[in-house]
């Protein structure tokens, strides 16, 4: 495939609870919905493209990684359920304290926290990984763009390259080239996060992309939150497109050589590569309306890659 920076326009090669800093506790009394189903309907609303590549893991582990996958939810809607980061930090730390009890054997009574106890006790979890993801998502709570892309890739392995090492623990797999693939699988999908991510953060009169690519194309905060869509902002959107197809490839490049046991882990290339291919074929504008719209073929073109590899 041609390289991405020489031509432009080809295409890419029911349980309620309240934590206690809300000063409630949960309860699973309720026999309609175990902490398990709590974990797998939570990801399904939230995160339903990861959602969808957890169901094609092997069964054995299916269960662990939803409650991973649930965990990451949980934290990352905190910074979009407060305005207060005072109170955030408050909510992340009832996540460290849990994580905590966790790993003391003792974990409180909520949903993720109870399925994530049973995950670490079956595959001996990491939990640096865990706490990383907690002081991630606390030092993002200032609400603030990322001064320089560099800062972006730093907190896309924090946060999402995290959850893809403690994929692979569940898995089994502890491969040097697997890590390394999963380093780079995570920047380029936190990079893409981002940009899905950047119409509806406008629409809030938020802006998070990074202040070094929007100086370099003189573009405002006020251009993004208006959604105007000229040359310059396309230009933003291109750099980091290029940043995340570069991270794609290397990913790719990285997880081939990796245990074809830990394959599954990396299906979350797939609706990455889908959004970089589609953000090409539209100039790169990035409020245009067909980005936001649910890929139904998703599925299938997952299931297939399950099957046949990446």
């Amino acid at each position: 495939m041609a390289a991405i920076s020489n031509v432009r326009h080809r295409v890419f090669p029911r349980i309620r609870w309240k934590c206690p800093a809300c000063l409630q506790s949960v309860t699973l009394t309720t026999a309609s919905q175990s902490s398990s189903q709590y974990c797998i309907n939570l990801v399904r609303r939230l995160d339903y493209e990861n959602y969808l590549c957890v169901l094609l893991l092997p069964k054995r582990v299916r269960a662990s990684v939803f409650a991973v996958r649930a965990f990451n939810v949980e934290l990352a809607r905190v910074q979009d359920a407060v305005s207060d980061p005072n109170i955030g930090r408050m909510r992340l730390q009832f996540w460290r304290d849990s994580l905590d009890s966790i790993y003391q054997d003792n974990p409180p009574q909520q949903p993720v926290a109870l399925e994530l106890a049973q995950a670490v006790a079956k595959h001996k979890l990491t939990k640096h990984w865990f706490t990383r993801l907690v002081d991630a998502r606390e030092r993002n709570l200032a609400n603030r763009p990322f001064e320089t892309t560099e800062a972006l890739e730093d907190h896309s392995e924090n946060t999402v390259s995290s959850v893809l090492y403690l994929i692979l623990e569940c898995l089994g797999i502890k491969d040097v080239q697997a890590d390394h693939a999963a380093s780079h699988l995570g920047k380029a999908m936190g990079v893409v996060t981002l940009l899905r991510a950047t119409p509806f953060h406008a629409s809030k009169g938020k802006v998070y992309l990074p202040n070094d690519l929007m100086i370099k194309q003189k573009v405002s905060q006020e251009d993004i939150i208006r959604g105007r869509t000229t040359q310059s902002v396309k230009d933003v959107t291109y750099d980091l497109a290029s940043l995340a197809h570069t991270h794609l490839a290397t990913a790719k490049s990285l997880k081939s050589k990796a245990p074809k046991s830990g394959s599954r882990a990396f299906l979350p290339m797939v609706p990455c590569q889908a959004y970089l291919e589609k953000i090409q074929q539209v100039d790169f504008n990035i409020f245009y309306p067909t980005l936001r719209e649910r890929n139904h073929l998703l599925p299938l073109h997952l299931l297939k890659h399950a099957w046949t590899g990446l």
